[in-house]
C-alpha cells in the first residue's frame, strides 16, 4: 500500500468515525462524514469502502445516494421533521430576528434541496 492510499484510508477512517459520533451529537453530520469517507476509501481501500457500504444502518442510504442521488421516503420525512423543529426553536430562542430569519432561511435551502430528491428505485 503506498503512502498515498494510506493517508486515503486513515482520512476515510477519521470521516467514517466522525459520521458515527454524529449519530449521537447534535450539530454533528452524519450523511456528509460518511459520504466523503466512502469516496476517500473507494479510492485507497476498496475493501473498506465495501465495508461501510455493507453496514446494515449506513449502507443503504450511502448505495442509494451513490446509485441515483436519491434519499428514501422515511429519511426524508424525518429529516423535514427536524428541520422544523430546528426552524421552530431558532425562531423561538433567537431574539435577534435578522440572524432567526438568515438561519431559517439556510433551513429552508436545505429542506428544498432534500424534499427535491427522487426516492429510490424499487
Amino acid at each position: 500500500m503506498t503512502i498515498r492510499q494510506r493517508l486515503l484510508v486513515m482520512a476515510a477512517g477519521v470521516l467514517f468515525v466522525l459520521g458515527v459520533l454524529g449519530v449521537f451529537l447534535p450539530l454533528l453530520p452524519t450523511t456528509p462524514f460518511m459520504l466523503a469517507a466512502v469516496a476517500l476509501a473507494s479510492r485507497g481501500s476498496p475493501r473498506f469502502a465495501a465495508w461501510i457500504r455493507a453496514n446494515r444502518y449506513a449502507g443503504p442510504a450511502i448505495t442509494n445516494w451513490e446509485r441515483d442521488r436519491s434519499i428514501s421516503r422515511r429519511s426524508k420525512c424525518i429529516a423535514l421533521v427536524m428541520i422544523a423543529a430546528s426552524a421552530a426553536t431558532v425562531w423561538w430562542h433567537i431574539d435577534y430576528r435578522p440572524l432567526a430569519v438568515g438561519v431559517i432561511a439556510g433551513l429552508c435551502v436545505v429542506a428544498l434541496f432534500l424534499a427535491s430528491r427522487a426516492e429510490p428505485r424499487g
